[in-house]
């Protein structure tokens, strides 16, 4: 990709909106795929009482509308300013109770697995079924569309194209059982004991061609700082908190889209 692509992908522009200032992509398409649309607010003539405690709203009782749900509230109901990353928003905004919860619970992803996945890791990467690997970063791109490898040649590989995740495991319980989990279901396990996140398969589609394509990142097996960061960049992949919840949920939109 050139750098000038490169540029403009990751360009990004500050809007102003009826619920604060945000920092958004300058370009749509290259918006992340966690991203949400603000909400349309419910109009104050349609909410004379609080939708949460059924306050009646007047001079004393004010209404707020939650940036996250357009739910119109009063200030005891809605009067916490939380972070919320997945509209861009550059401050704190006015959030009910029952978003705020969420928008804290996203918030791990941000700050935590993330940031991981941002950084990237050295794998042994195989292609389809080709009998020779190459070490390659794995990342995912700044605008968190694209898996990017970079090695011998430069490879990426768009979210909305990935069908399959599976996740290769390796038990500690005796027999050192070995199990592939879907990535979108439920954390790896392996049978008897705790399980440790050693590679990944994907299988993806490649625009202008037929069928689907498949690669496998596989860790490191030596003990060192690379197998490390390897293993928690796997971990932040599969973790089955936000960051999956997140992932699903941007799967889910594009097929509803297809559909």
């Amino acid at each position: 990709m050139s750098s000038g692509v490169a540029a403009r992908r990751d360009a990004k522009k500050l809007v102003r909106s009826p619920s604060g200032l945000r920092m958004v992509p300058e370009h749509r398409a290259f918006g992340s795929p966690f991203g949400l649309e603000e909400p349309q607010w419910v109009p104050d003539k349609e909410c004379p009482r609080c939708m949460q405690c059924d306050a009646k709203f007047d001079f004393i009782t004010r209404k707020h509308h939650c940036r996250r749900c357009g739910k119109c509230f009063c200030d005891r109901c809605c009067g916490q300013k939380v972070p919320l990353r997945r509209m861009c928003f550059v401050d704190p905004v006015r959030q009910c109770a029952e978003c705020a919860l969420v928008s804290h619970r996203e918030a791990e992803f941000y700050d935590r697995q993330l940031k991981v996945l941002l950084s990237g890791a050295t794998f042994t990467v195989t292609f389809g079924n080709s009998e020779k690997s190459e070490t390659m970063v794995c990342r995912l791109s700044n605008n968190q569309r694209c898996l990017i490898l970079d090695g011998d040649h430069h490879c990426e590989i768009e979210i909305a194209h990935i069908s399959t995740v599976q996740v290769l495991t390796e038990g500690f319980a005796p027999g050192d059982t070995h199990t592939y989990t879907s990535v979108l279901g439920s954390q790896p396990t392996s049978e008897g004991g705790n399980a440790r996140a050693t590679g990944m398969f994907l299988q993806y589609t490649v625009p202008g061609t037929e069928g689907e394509a498949q690669l496998k990142l596989t860790a490191g097996e030596d003990a060192n700082a690379s197998r490390r960061q390897a293993t928690a960049w796997l971990a932040a992949m599969h973790k089955p908190r936000e960051s999956m919840k997140l992932l699903r949920s941007s799967l889910n939109l594009r097929q509803t889209r297809t559909t």
